[in-house]
């Protein structure tokens, strides 16, 4: 088989040829003329969209903010993908797999930003944010800022780096409830000195899902001279921008989470001029390239997850970013809303839509939150996670697309019989 044919049979055996994304489309076409805001309540549209899913009956699954199921169309390609790099074996490797991620890389940077040679599939966002941190040109006494809320391994790599650089760390901490996004730029600014070079901030906190004011923080920065690393391991395909528009100068995500890529993928961005800065976590095959080749050689691994970063695109982009997004936030309001006048319940996500999406986190008063996951899942079959950390006490609420509002009222009615108990 030549290289035209085996992209050719790529592309057949791709989720574009499918029956069900087919039906899927008929779907979404009859409810084109609603507003996203609107179809975010309508529960027999976004029961069509479970449909697509194979999910457990055992529990109710409220997790997902670790990892997403991957949709059954997305898993069959991606099996496929399996069968057909198996089939063509060395072949594949020394012909067409770097081509085949650039494909993806560039779809990438379509969707969310950046252009080709600035976006980088990788295996996860901790290596993405780990590869800007390890290869950084520290010297002694430089400062980095990042905060107490941030990823903890991502906090390890910082320490990493002043084990091995002498560089300092400065740690703020971030409220669970702002007043003003002026609140948390100067909380950030007054962290400044004529020493520090890189700042890390979560463009969303994984542990309470309110979304930072990234923007006016990375202007803020760059006034001072300061570089920005935004962590948004749970931003992409959850709710809508283009890094772009941030203003960083490094973005990471993983694509395991809302972008229901299998597992081994994730995303990082470098801005163009910043690229030949940073030190290779591990040498390219070339040394030297101008692009961001030179940043994420990892040696040979799962290509077919590569590729099944477009069958991941196909099905997000066919729902469609502001449905999705709107879904997602209607789902957590939905629950949060409920629950957050009720004595012994606290919610500790801002109130603010605009402060937060899909992610939320509520704790009982006098609840440790490991013992409140264990009663969630034990007794009403609800799957969470605890957290207590970082003056976030409560269990981490992940809903996805496919979770019901039946389902969030399950959950209502546990919070608030614990909350009695």
């Amino acid at each position: 088989m030549n290289k035209r044919n085996f992209l050719k049979t790529l592309t057949l055996t791709g989720i574009a040829s499918s029956a069900s994304l087919q039906a899927l489309s008929k779907t979404i076409d009859l409810y084109a003329d609603i507003p996203p805001i609107d179809l975010a309540k309508d529960e027999d549209f976004w029961l069509k969209i479970r449909e697509g899913y194979k999910l457990k009956p055992d529990y109710i699954n409220l997790e997902n903010g670790y990892y997403c199921f991957i949709p059954n169309e997305t898993l069959e390609n991606y099996i496929n993908h399996i069968r057909e790099i198996n089939y063509q074996g060395s072949w594949y490797f020394r012909t067409v797999q770097w081509e085949n991620k650039d494909k993806a890389a560039a779809r990438l940077a379509a969707a969310f930003g950046g252009s080709p040679d600035e976006v980088a599939i990788t295996r996860n966002a901790t290596e993405s944010l780990d590869i800007i941190i390890s290869g950084y040109p520290w010297q002694k006494g430089d400062e980095a800022i990042f905060a107490e809320q941030d990823y903890g391994s991502i906090q390890n790599m910082f320490i990493l780096a002043s084990r091995r650089h002498g560089i300092t760390n400065k740690i703020v901490s971030i409220p669970n409830h702002p007043k003003s996004d002026e609140e948390i730029v100067k909380i950030y600014e007054d962290a400044i000195t004529p020493n520090t070079k890189l700042m890390m901030v979560s463009h969303m906190i994984n542990i309470t899902g309110q979304i930072l004011p990234v923007k006016k923080i990375c202007d803020m920065a760059h006034r001072h001279g300061v570089e920005v690393m935004l962590d948004g391991a749970h931003c992409i395909a959850h709710f809508d921008f283009k890094i772009d528009d941030l203003h960083c100068d490094y973005y990471a995500c993983s694509l395991h989470k809302w972008l229901s890529v299998p597992l081994g993928a994730g995303l990082l961005y470098v801005k163009k001029d910043k690229i030949n800065k940073i030190w290779p976590l591990l040498a390219p095959y070339e040394l030297d390239h101008a692009n961001i080749k030179n940043l994420n050689h990892i040696g040979t691994h799962p290509v077919a997850t590569d590729l099944a970063v477009n069958n991941a695109l196909d099905f997000f982009e066919k729902i469609g970013a502001p449905r999705k997004e709107e879904r997602l936030r209607y789902l957590q309001l939905y629950w949060s809303d409920k629950v957050r006048n009720i004595p012994k319940i606290n919610v500790n996500t801002p109130a603010d839509p605009s402060r937060s999406c899909g992610i939320a986190n509520v704790g009982i008063e006098g609840m440790d939150p490991n013992e409140m996951a264990k009663t969630l899942m034990d007794k009403y079959k609800i799957y969470t996670v605890g957290i207590n950390y970082a003056g976030v006490v409560g269990c981490r609420i992940t809903p996805n697309v496919y979770t019901s509002t039946e389902e969030l009222d399950v959950f209502v009615n546990a919070l608030k019989e614990m909350a009695k108990s």
